[in-house]
């Protein structure tokens, strides 16, 4: 299914390499790191090698500038193997979205080539204790003092951290203001003051750690700053995650992927009453109702990223999270259909396909909650209803009216 027409050869030949190092560096030591919750440094190493970090990465810049798309496609492949690793992947574009949407050209020329060269990981500092799905209500001040901006507060869910080299920090650097209340800055490991504190003790993707951040009188000078004028920040938050998201829905489809395939394997050789469980209706349904549903996410994850490649800036943010939400819903009944067709054996962690249970929750959480990506959805659908104008004859204004009220093809419209 993936034709010329669809895809460049460039994206083709990036989700191959990311496949081979998913089976030579990623599959066979995923259940490992997971239990010793370490980073797999082996395939990192083999990620840069092969230029994948280059993909999101602009041209101009070091990178291929393979686009969203490719970047979705990478990471599929890597995430089938492992879906801990794909997100250890993928958080590098999401902490390098910022400077490349909204940095400077210093900026971009100081630390991009060393991202798209694999040198430095990169790190997305968002969420707080109490600014989750808001994202608006954060609390870590950046103040102004002579060339610098100091830092203070506390960061949740840190993914990368303590691994990252780069940290995206959104700070409130005007808490008077609403609309310009928030700016980024760019925090490198190191910066006195910055340090990693809690490491969270994580029920699935335990490969990549997952920290508290914490700034204690951080000074960073004001050429970190992204965009260079202060109040831009959540709007470099909300660009960002519009870009991201078809990254972490593309995680999903491969988690999706990687556990219908454990399924398919399983069902043809687990026997029951002399034949493959494969063989009996009801599991062919659930085999094919998963089949169904990650194909679906997989093709709307790609014309989510599609769009963003094109530029498009009309109904991104509403496909962006459609397709987070939709693909991540699937990789989690996925998953839990794939442990029922191992039956107990799903249930031991001897077997992979608890691991990828265990990792597909999160993906319905992090990025934005699949209850947000529905309000985002919602929200931009209402938005849209004037281009609908023209059937507002045939729907009734009143509650007591019906269908029947409506005008004829060729009538006036109808009158109350």
């Amino acid at each position: 299914m993936r034709d010329n027409i669809v895809f460049s050869e460039q994206a083709k030949e990036l989700a191959a390499k990311a496949r081979e190092i998913a089976e030579k560096y990623v599959r066979p030591s995923c259940a490992k790191y997971d239990q010793l919750q370490e980073y797999n440094w082996d395939a990192a190493r083999a990620v840069a090698q092969a230029g994948l970090f280059k993909t999101f990465v602009p041209k101009e810049y070091g990178g291929h500038g393979a686009g969203v798309l490719a970047l979705a496609m990478v990471t599929e492949e890597l995430a089938k193997a492992d879906s801990g690793f794909g997100v250890a992947f993928a958080v590098n574009a999401l902490g390098s979205f910022p400077i490349i949407l909204g940095g400077t050209e210093e900026q971009k020329q100081k630390w991009l080539p060393q991202i798209a060269r694999g040198e430095k990981f990169v790190a997305f500092c968002l969420s707080e204790k109490f600014a989750g799905s808001d994202a608006g209500g954060l609390s870590v001040t950046a103040v102004e003092d002579g060339d610098h901006y100091v830092i203070c507060g506390e960061k949740k869910w840190t993914t990368n951290g303590g691994v990252a080299d780069i940290y995206s920090v959104f700070c409130v650097t005007d808490p008077t203001s609403k609309s310009r209340r928030i700016s980024a800055l760019v925090v490198e490991k190191g910066t006195p003051g910055f340090s990693v504190k809690k490491i969270e003790n994580k029920m699935g993707i335990r490969t990549v750690p997952v920290v508290e951040t914490h700034f204690d009188h951080v000074r960073v000078p004001k050429s970190n700053l992204i965009g260079g004028r202060p109040g831009m920040g959540f709007k470099h938050a909300m660009m960002t995650l519009d870009c991201a998201r078809p990254g972490v829905a593309a995680q999903a489809v491969g988690a999706a992927q990687g556990a219908l395939d454990l399924a398919l394997v399983y069902a043809n050789r687990r026997r029951q009453f002399d034949a493959p469980i494969s063989s009996f209706q009801m599991v062919q349904k659930m085999l094919a109702d998963m089949a169904m549903k990650t194909e679906a996410a997989r093709w709307l994850v790609y014309s989510a990223a599609a769009q963003i490649d094109a530029g498009r800036t009309d109904g991104v943010t509403k496909y962006a999270a459609m397709a987070k939400c939709f693909a991540t819903d699937t990789a989690m009944e996925v998953a839990t259909d794939a442990v029922q067709i191992f039956g107990g054996y799903g249930f031991m962690e001897d077997y992979p396909i608890a691991k990828c249970f265990r990792d597909a929750k999160i993906l319905q959480i992090y990025e934005g909650t699949n209850q947000i990506q529905r309000l985002v959805i919602a929200r931009n659908l209402i938005k849209e209803a004037n281009e609908l104008a023209h059937l507002e004859a045939y729907v009734p204004q009143e509650s007591q009216q019906s269908y029947s009220d409506a005008p004829a093809k060729t009538g006036a419209p109808a009158r109350a």
